[in-house]
């Protein structure tokens, strides 16, 4: 596998992620923000921000499958969520959770969460890009 992921000591550990990602592979997957479209291009969970992160998150897992990778390869995240306020998290770690459920995986590389005033189109609460590192 070419991606380890650590919590190393002197940082605070967080349980939906890990801080630190080790990559050791040389194919690099950049995956362009994933949003809670099928594959029909249909928004799925409109006004339901668990909904579109569950969508996102198996969106992402479409997109490495097709590039030869699973989560087990990402090295980083970005989740970009419209009108962050820390009170939404735990509608964020359920789409993760349920995500995770369906995908047989934990999706815990480190990520970055950054508010945003407003996505593509405006029924999307919620946009995640992935990296990832293949053998």
């Amino acid at each position: 596998m070419a991606i380890t992921l650590v919590n190393p000591e002197g940082l605070p550990k967080i349980d939906v992620y890990r801080q630190v990602s080790v990559a050791s592979g040389s194919k690099m997957v950049f995956v362009a923000g994933q949003v809670a479209w099928d594959a029909d291009g249909v928004t799925i969970g409109e006004g339901d921000l668990a909904a579109q992160v569950e969508q996102c998150y198996l969106n992402v897992g479409t997109a490495l499958a097709g590039a030869g990778g699973s989560f087990d390869d990402v090295a980083k995240l970005t989740v970009y969520v419209v009108d962050w306020t820390p009170d939404k998290m735990p509608l964020l770690q359920n789409g993760i959770s349920r995500a995770a459920a369906r995908l047989g995986a934990a999706p815990v590389p480190p990520a970055t969460l950054v508010g945003v005033a407003a996505l593509d189109v405006p029924e999307h609460l919620v946009e995640i890009e992935a990296t990832a590192i293949l053998d």
